[in-house]
């Protein structure tokens, strides 16, 4: 029987090689690699991987300012995965955040990969969507050096100051203080104001408010002025001199009728610095927390069935831009939900501050029909609140503007003119989403030319000028803005390294300089004047963003800035004479060695020391009293503590022994209905007594 011989026949094998796709973080890996699919693996940098020495300065002064990268120390594991994988790799793609920061990362990966720098190898994509990122990946291109060399200057120049200024500051003031560029302005700004305010001399002023009436009709108006002018009332006696010129039993006559209808036009979304404004002013979140939920938001969350979804566009942006696929899904939803007559024909356009570079969009969610309460089981409350502030505001800056119907009467008798005036929300548009809560209807009565009305009541009221108000977040971030100082990147680091330093502190939301942050202050405004020179930072970050589009070269930017700032590193160094921080008397005596305490300044603030230190070392936290005893133990004082997030929390001084502790001031009086213990809770518009366990309060006290 003859035997079938069986023949084989190779198969070629697929390459089981997949293509490397580097991000920063691994929730946007996690992201993305469901996008992509199997033929790709994508794996996280975690941020950095190279970057100056923190032992030396590491810029060679010498030949061109040359940086001299490391490795950063703690990375070596992630380095060490990432050249495993790339080695393994068919292809390897650097996907980092779409700027300048990105732009770095990706440069210092492919130098680390031993990648060509001809290669395609850089993807950017300014939403993490499934249309986006695949569209992205069609589209690789080399890693432009552009921004990477902006990127460079700005971190050689804030190294060189940095690490030129700090040194003179530990010689010559006390160790751990530091000072930098952009950091230097913020600090600068807020003792201004606080000398503005101390400078300033208030202006006496008074108002004389009535209440008036036309048949049943009663309404609200002010003095405005004698005989058609415009009068300022600067004391009593120019008060009572304008009340003898009119007979209050006597009617006035209604002499101008005004009716006009105003339009209120929405805003355009947000950019970064908007967005840290408005959650500061709308949600009361510090500028890091912000930039934090944001870039989760941006990275990808897990929503249910339709997994990891990145929601927001990139978080770092000056451009108001919006593309046009977006629009048009705002319009539908806008007609859908609103109506017609809501729906902009012409959406607004923001004005780009002075140095934007409109490389991005707007912030806006990636799909407008992901409304917040669809997506608000999936969110934590804080990402649930950001997101609901980005969607409205990207949402009205699509609707038409608000229309109000407004009227202004003045009536006269005897040449003494009071003025009224009203308006009433005609139409919501744009309102209808974004309500910032400023609109409230003050109808007036219809009156025309001719009719008479009588003052049942006059209200004179003397005021004085305020000082200007200290600076909140949302504040300073607008002011460093305006003045062209800083980019949407900087803001929160800014901020949070002046705080961490304790150069200021914030003390009910806005800021004061501390003794520290004015010794600093004193020290850079005498011997490195440009560094607090607004003008000349500002011309510095316009010169950065032209060697991002090619018009400068990064070593001649930073060599104009640092050569007449070595000459001021010198003088400092030859003629700055040591600051003595003298220790004040504390008024009592150690209890470890017996020798007098005294108060001593620290880089969180001041603290009790003995005055032996350092053979004794015995150091204590200053407490505030607030003259209340303790409502569990009876025996301790309620004392003033703040939290690790810097938050006021109150607890008593006997601490561990005694635990008891709250939020809210205890006030030293019993609840007359249970005995529990009152506190003084900070509510909107002033403070109110109430009972902790809710069966009491009092009313609220402006």
């Amino acid at each position: 029987m003859a035997t079938t011989k069986k023949t084989t026949t190779k198969k070629k094998r697929r390459s089981t090689k997949k293509k490397l796709v580097i991000v920063e973080s691994p929730t946007k890996a996690k992201t993305i690699q469901k996008y992509l699919g199997r033929t790709y693996r994508v794996i996280a940098s975690k941020g950095h991987v190279r970057d100056l020495p923190k032992s030396k300065m590491g810029v060679d002064v010498e030949h061109d300012y040359a940086p001299h990268y490391i490795s950063i120390r703690g990375k070596g594991e992630t380095i060490k995965e990432l050249k495993s994988e790339a080695k393994k790799a068919r292809n390897v793609y650097l996907a980092s955040d779409p700027d300048r920061e990105g732009e770095s990362i990706a440069w210092h990966l492919s130098h680390l990969l031993g990648l060509k720098s001809e290669d395609k190898n850089r993807v950017a994509f300014h939403e993490i969507t499934k249309d986006a990122v695949k569209e992205a990946f069609k589209h690789p291109r080399e890693i432009d050096m552009n921004l990477v060399d902006a990127q460079q200057a700005r971190r050689v120049l804030d190294r060189l100051v940095g690490y030129s200024i700090s040194p003179l500051l530990w010689k010559k003031v006390k160790k751990g203080l530091s000072a930098g560029r952009v950091q230097s302005i913020a600090l600068w700004l807020i003792i201004k104001r606080e000398r503005e305010i101390k400078d300033f001399v208030p202006t006496e002023y008074w108002t004389i408010d009535a209440d008036m009436k036309k048949d049943s009709d009663a309404f609200k108006a002010s003095f405005y002025g004698l005989n058609g002018k415009k009068t300022e009332l600067g004391n009593n006696d120019e008060v009572k001199a304008v009340l003898d010129k009119f007979d209050k039993k006597k009617p006035f006559d209604v002499t101008n009728v005004v009716k006009k209808q105003r339009r209120r036009r929405p805003q355009p979304p947000f950019t970064t610095s908007t967005m840290q404004q408005d959650a500061n002013v709308k949600l009361n979140f510090k500028t890091g927390k912000t930039m934090m939920v944001a870039q989760q938001l941006y990275e990808g969350i897990n929503i249910g069935k339709e997994g990891n979804q990145g929601l927001i566009t990139y978080m770092r942006t000056d451009s108001t831009r919006i593309s046009v696929l977006a629009k048009h899904e705002a319009s539908e939803l806008i007609h859908e939900k609103y109506g017609a007559s809501y729906a902009a024909i012409k959406p607004i356009k923001g004005k780009l501050p002075e140095g934007a570079q409109d490389a991005h969009e707007a912030i806006r969610p990636t799909s407008v029909k992901r409304t917040p309460a669809s997506l608000k089981q999936y969110l934590t409350n804080d990402q649930y609140k950001l997101y609901n502030l980005i969607w409205c505001r990207f949402v009205a800056s699509q609707m038409t503007s608000a229309v109000l119907d407004t009227m202004t009467v003045d009536m006269d008798q005897n040449g003494v003119v009071f003025r009224a005036n009203g308006s009433k929300l005609n139409f919501q548009g744009f309102l209808k989403v974004y309500n910032k809560g400023k609109e409230k209807d003050n109808i007036l009565p219809d009156l025309a030319n001719g009719d008479q009305v009588v003052m049942t009541k006059n209200n004179p009221d003397q005021h004085f000028t305020q000082p200007p108000a200290r600076y909140s977040e949302a504040k300073l971030i607008r002011t460093l803005e305006e003045n062209g100082v800083g980019r949407p990147s900087t803001y929160a680091p800014t901020l949070g390294t002046i705080q961490r330093r304790y150069y200021v502190k914030l003390v009910g939301r806005k800021f004061e300089p501390t003794e520290l942050g004015e010794i600093v202050n004193s020290i850079i405004e005498e011997y490195f004047p440009d560094i607090v020179n607004i003008e000349f930072t500002a011309d510095l970050e316009n010169n950065l963003d032209e060697i991002e589009e090619a018009k400068q070269d990064w070593v001649k930017v930073v060599d104009k800035y640092f050569t007449p700032f070595e000459k001021e590193v010198k003088n400092a160094e030859k003629n700055m004479e040591d600051v003595q921080i003298k220790d004040e008397p504390a008024g009592y005596n150690c209890e470890v060695c017996g020798a007098p305490m005294v108060i001593k300044m620290g880089r969180y603030g001041k603290f009790y020391a003995c005055s032996r230190f350092p053979d004794c070392r015995n150091t204590e936290a200053i407490v505030k009293k607030i003259g209340v005893s303790c409502p569990k133990c009876k025996e301790g004082d309620v004392i003033e503590r703040k939290s690790k997030k810097n938050r006021i929390f109150y607890g008593c001084s006997r601490y561990p022994k005694c635990d008891f502790v709250t939020w809210d001031k205890p006030i030293g009086r019993n609840c007359p209905k249970d005995g529990n213990f009152l506190v003084e809770k900070k509510i909107k518009g002033g403070t109110q007594v109430i009972c902790p366990n809710g069966d009491y309060e009092e009313d609220v006290q402006k």
